[in-house]
Parts: structure tokens; sequence; C-alpha cells
């Protein structure tokens, strides 16, 4: 346990949850993301980011599929542990749920079981991102609208809501006149949400604006004092 007296909570990096279709620019979001980052790869879409030196690529490769259970958070602790990264991003939550649900979580004839036991998963490796102390950002497939016209991300229904719990941000990017725009607002029905500012929609390219500013001026006050 943690005990912060008089509301003295030091302030953490932020988690952000990006889904949308393909081609939508998901994965190249990473580039606005200041620092150092790792890019865990769970189905090898990283062209986009080839070739940036801010950038190191971990691909999980079908080898490593059975033993991920156990040795995903033991992998990113060690990736970590030496403080070279500022940004962590896990690309995407579809596959490494679809890769979870075909390669460990199927020993229960009953799939309620093994979905059970995959929200259980998902919460704890969410459970673990909030408390790495690193800015992490998670992208996922689009799924297809249902009949109520709500938009949300190609993962089981539970296993999104027990991931993304402890999530800052959660938001649908998507291509309007030929500019992409992300959709955060809970009441849109695309189970978005937006804890660090009061936005409910921006452009894509302006993801982190508020934040940046932010720190920017945090530097200049320092330099003033």
């Amino acid at each position: 346990m943690k005990f912060y007296p008089d509301g003295k909570v030091p302030e953490q990096p932020h988690l952000y949850f990006i889904y949308g279709a393909g081609g939508t620019g998901k994965t190249s979001l990473l580039k606005q993301f200041k620092g150092k980052k790792l890019l865990i790869t769970f189905d090898n879409s990283y062209e986009v980011v080839r070739g940036r030196e801010d950038i190191d690529i971990l691909s999980i490769e079908p080898k490593d599929f059975k033993t991920l259970k156990d040795n995903l958070s033991i992998e990113i602790m060690e990736r970590i542990k030496d403080g070279k990264y500022q940004v962590l991003c896990l690309d995407n939550a579809t596959a490494l749920q679809n890769i979870a649900l075909d390669n460990i979580f199927n020993q229960y004839k009953d799939n309620r079981n093994n979905y059970q036991d995959l929200q259980i998963w998902f919460r704890r490796i969410g459970t673990y991102l909030r408390q790495c102390g690193l800015t992490v950002y998670v992208t996922a497939h689009q799924d297809k609208p249902n009949d109520l016209g709500e938009v949300m991300p190609q993962m089981n229904f539970a296993t999104f809501y027990a991931f993304t719990a402890t999530f800052d941000f959660v938001g649908h990017i998507y291509k309007k006149d030929n500019e992409f725009w992300i959709d955060c607002d809970p009441e849109k029905k695309n189970h978005g949400k937006n804890r660090i500012d009061n936005r409910t929609s921006m452009k894509a390219e302006d993801l982190l604006k508020i934040e940046t500013e932010k720190k920017e001026n945090e530097v200049k006050n320092d330099d003033n004092n």
C-alpha cells in the first residue's frame, strides 16, 4: 500500500488507448510522443516507424505465443528497468487478445470461462501499465458498428473495459474530409473518455497538444525561477 497525506499524490504519466479502422494512422500517432519509445508489436505493423532512432521495436513472434501469459509483463519490466524509455506502446490489443485466446485461454469447452480468464489477465496488464512509470500508448482495431450504432474496439467488451479501467484517455480515430480526427466523447456511443483535459474531439495531430504546451510552460517557469 502507498499512503499520500494531504492529497499530495505525485503526477503520473498518462495512459492512452486509441482504436480505429486500418489505415487511420494509429501506429503513426506514436511519433507524437516525446522521448525514447519502446514499441511492442503483436502484428508486425511497424513499417510507418521504420528507421526512427527514437523508437526501439520488440516484435512478438509465433514461438513466443504459448508463454506470453507469464512472460509479457516480465519482458516489459526487463526492458524498461534501466530508465532508457519514456514511452511504452503496445500495438495492438486486438492482436494480443486473439493470440491469447488461440494459444493460452482455450482450455475450457465453455468459452465463458476462457473469456473470464482473459479479462482477469488483461486487467492485470492494465494495472501493471498504470504502475510502470511510463507514458503508455495502446492501439486496437475497430469493430463494425452494432445495431445501436455504437463503435468500439474489436475486443471482447468486458475485456476492453477491464483493460482500460486505469487509462486516462480512450478515443476512436477516424477519417473525415481528408483529415484524421479522434473522438473521445462518451455520449457519442464510442466508449471514449478523457481524464486529461476537457476536450471531447480533436484532430489526431493535436492529441498531445495541451499536454505538450503544459510541459513547455513548466520548463519556462523553471527557467524563470
